[in-house]
């Protein structure tokens, strides 16, 4: 179970850096977040999964999001909104 949570916490990281559009090449990330560049790929590519418009601004040399978007995981209660991120679960 840490396992996952790990992985959740990392993906929130990478969510924040990408806000601040401070997340710098892919080098530069990867050794922020103390991980390989193998494995920062691979949280990219599962945050797309997710449908995360991520891309990567030469300019800002910076990962950035095509648009803007939210990203929450946890409980809630039942009367806050939430968005949930599987659309065949009812």
């Amino acid at each position: 179970m840490n396992i996952m949570i790990k992985q959740i916490e990392l993906i929130e990281r990478v969510d924040q850096l990408i806000r601040l559009q401070a997340t710098g090449s892919p080098d530069d990330l990867a050794y922020r977040l103390r991980i390989s560049k193998t494995k920062l790929y691979r949280v990219i590519n599962t945050m797309k999964s997710l449908n995360a418009p991520i891309e990567y601004d030469i300019t800002t040399q910076s990962f950035v999001y095509a648009e803007a978007v939210g990203f929450t995981f946890g409980f809630y209660p039942r009367h806050q909104k939430y968005r949930k991120l599987d659309p065949f679960v009812s």
